[in-house]
């Protein structure tokens, strides 16, 4: 199976084009596990299977590094971006990916080469009401700097989906919240039905914040697109930030530009790097061992 492994400030994809030919493996779930396996399989964040749609020009499927789908991934959009475009499945920008969350608009820059640079996605409105998180509590409310209890201590959560569920919470220093101990706790608690994103921001002016994450299946990553624009959003609605203007959002695998519209929707503008092309071998996916999830620290994580 022939694959291209790419990142997106650090967060990385093995990517499998099934455009022209399909798989001899369709357990995505389990080729994931075995894929992201650093010393089973290439090692990753996930991987993206690229095929066609019938309601946008083409289709992503994301499997996190557990093996569960997620619903939509900017750093993924922009990969697949890249790739599409660079080898003339896209050829005129705008075009459309459909992921499970929702169909996407892309926008590329090119060099002179016409090699894509920069990828812009219309991330779409952000979703608040409860019952589009999902979140436990009253369907049509609003999470907004909203206390909530795990492990004894408290939490002040702003949450937001976008077309990944997102817990936002503001503290000072992004580098000293331990973060492998509250993410996964946050990311498995019964208050989400789902389970969560959980990401730390720290405001440093009207124009940069700076984030970290805990994804939910992946653990810490390097970058998370949906999860960027959600940290904008999330302090644009605690009076943080000023809606109008663009926002720099200091990530550890690189910076995204994220704004978000008059009409309400949030673009993201970033790059998208190859890493290198190859062969998965037969024995990897047929005989290649999967990580009993009993024994994965992100299942077991305690405050």
């Amino acid at each position: 199976m022939l694959f291209t492994k790419m990142h997106g400030l650090g967060n990385s994809y093995v990517i499998f084009n099934q455009l022209e030919t399909e798989m001899d493996y369709q357990d995505y779930n389990q080729l994931a596990q075995i894929v992201s396996d650093v010393n089973f399989g290439i090692g990753s964040d996930g991987i993206i299977i690229i095929g066609s749609s019938d309601i946008a020009d083409f289709q992503m499927r994301i499997f996190n590094v557990d093996g569960s789908e997620a619903r939509n991934c900017g750093n993924g959009l922009r990969c697949v971006a890249k790739i599409l475009f660079d080898q003339k499945y896209a050829t005129t920008s705008p075009f459309t990916i459909e992921t499970l969350g929702a169909v996407v608009s892309l926008e590329v820059d090119v060099d002179h080469e016409k090699y894509v640079q920069y990828v812009t996605v219309d991330m779409g409105e952000p979703k608040l009401l409860k019952n589009r998180i999902p979140m436990q509590g009253d369907p049509f409310s609003v999470a907004i700097n909203e206390p909530h209890s795990f492990g004894g201590d408290v939490y002040y959560m702003t949450c937001v989906s976008i077309g990944n569920p997102h817990a936002i919470m503001f503290v000072d220093d992004v580098n000293e919240v331990p973060l492998d101990k509250i993410g996964p706790v946050i990311e498995h608690s019964d208050l989400f039905p789902e389970r969560i994103n959980v990401g730390i921001v720290h405001v440093k002016n009207s124009q940069e914040i700076d984030y970290r994450v805990w994804e939910r299946g992946s653990g810490i990553t390097m970058a998370c697109g949906t999860g960027a624009c959600a940290a904008v959003v999330a302090a644009t609605l605690n009076d943080m930030l000023d809606r109008h203007l663009p926002i720099t959002v200091h990530l550890p695998g690189g910076d995204l530009t994220v704004s978000w519209d008059e009409h309400g929707h949030i673009w993201k503008r970033g790059k998208a790097t190859y890493i290198c092309h190859g062969e998965l071998g037969r024995d990897t996916y047929i005989n290649g061992s999967v990580i009993d999830e009993g024994n994965d620290f992100r299942q077991k994580g305690r405050i």
